[in-house]
């Protein structure tokens, strides 16, 4: 499957692994849940890749202290009308300082990407029926930004000034 990551198109090389489903080789990224239950074990595997991934109604919080073990979070957008994973993105990044990919998963449309990246995240996963090619444009919607953001600190008058 190709994702956009970084401002790129790129092959994924992550596996989301399923709650009650065996580990695969190789990055695999799991459920809260799953991370609850076999902490331990997960940890064991880290050489390989951990990432874990939030449903809507799951926080930041719930996280925060564990977050130097995933290389990766992914925020699910159960549909385009939840924005639930835009107040997650920014309070991972903001309060709780993570630096690991912060993946996009779900409802993941051209129209909203743009605004994703300014809140934290640096991948997406576009939903399978639209274009890729088309989503991977959003980056150019927009020249300037006026507000401080997760990807930008400072209003635009000051960094004008």
């Amino acid at each position: 499957m190709q994702i956009i990551k970084k401002r790129r198109i790129v092959e994924d090389d992550w596996h989301h692994v399923e709650d009650g489903a065996e580990l695969p080789e190789g990055k695999v990224i799991v459920s809260l849940s799953r991370w609850q239950s076999d902490r331990e074990t997960l940890i064991g595997r880290r050489n390989s890749g951990l990432g874990i991934r939030l449903a809507s109604n799951e926080h930041a919080d719930d996280i925060a202290p564990d977050l130097e073990h995933f290389e990766l979070v992914a925020l699910n957008f159960p549909t385009f009308r939840d924005g639930r994973a835009y107040t997650t993105a920014r309070l991972l990044r903001e309060r709780h300082g993570y630096q690991g990919e912060l993946r996009a998963t779900g409802d993941v449309l051209r129209d909203q990407i743009f605004f994703m990246h300014r809140c934290g995240f640096d991948a997406f996963e576009v939903r399978a029926d639209r274009s890729i090619d088309e989503a991977l444009k959003a980056f150019d919607d927009f020249s300037v930004t006026y507000q401080p953001a997760a990807d930008e600190k400072q209003p635009l008058w000051r960094r004008r000034g």
